[in-house]
């Protein structure tokens, strides 16, 4: 049952950042209300990834690879609670939001591909919940490379590929989600 709450997390989680980057979606809510839907979905990541490292520390009290793989993903779940609700922040420089905003993103990401790397050498054949979530943290990481803000300009470095990708990573992780919900005992993202 508590694996069915860590699925449930992040699916809700997933909808928000699937949702969150449309430019449809932002223009029928508004720019603010949008990055409240970001930050929520951070929310979610964290409650899911918090029950799933509880759970990896107490079935593995031997901190093997599944507990670094849960505790790295906790991490940059934190990492991207902060990058999430300094968004909520207004009249940012561009570096304020290179700092504020894009290292913790990238930190976030960089943490959520690590714990899939391990999660996936962890999983045992066939690996495809646990493909499907490194796939998920491949776009993420795309996605936090190309939302860096050129501190000439103050422009995004690659919007549209920042908004595909974390829509892409969204779409996995949910799947991942939905995967785990059916299959207890699977890999999360």
């Amino acid at each position: 049952m508590s694996e069915r709450w860590v699925a449930a997390g992040f699916a809700i989680g997933s909808l928000c950042f699937f949702f969150g980057p449309f430019p449809g979606f932002v223009q029928l809510v508004g720019a603010r209300a949008d990055a409240w839907v970001f930050f929520i979905g951070s929310l979610f990541f964290t409650a899911a990834a918090a029950l799933e490292l509880t759970h990896a520390t107490i079935d593995r009290p031997a901190r093997d690879a599944t507990w670094w793989s849960a505790s790295i993903q906790f991490a940059g779940t934190l990492f991207f609670n902060l990058s999430t609700a300094d968004v909520l922040l207004s009249d940012l420089s561009a570096k304020q939001e290179d700092h504020l905003i894009w290292a913790p993103d990238a930190f976030g990401s960089a943490a959520f591909l690590a714990s899939a790397i391990i999660g996936y050498r962890a999983s045992t054949p066939p690996r495809t919940a646990a493909g499907i979530n490194l796939a998920g943290c491949v776009f993420f990481a795309i996605s936090a490379v190309a939302s860096y803000v050129v501190p000439d300009s103050g422009s995004i470095l690659d919007l549209a590929a920042a908004n595909w990708n974390t829509a892409l990573g969204a779409l996995c992780f949910f799947i991942g989600a939905l995967m785990l919900a059916r299959h207890p005992g699977g890999t999360t993202p």
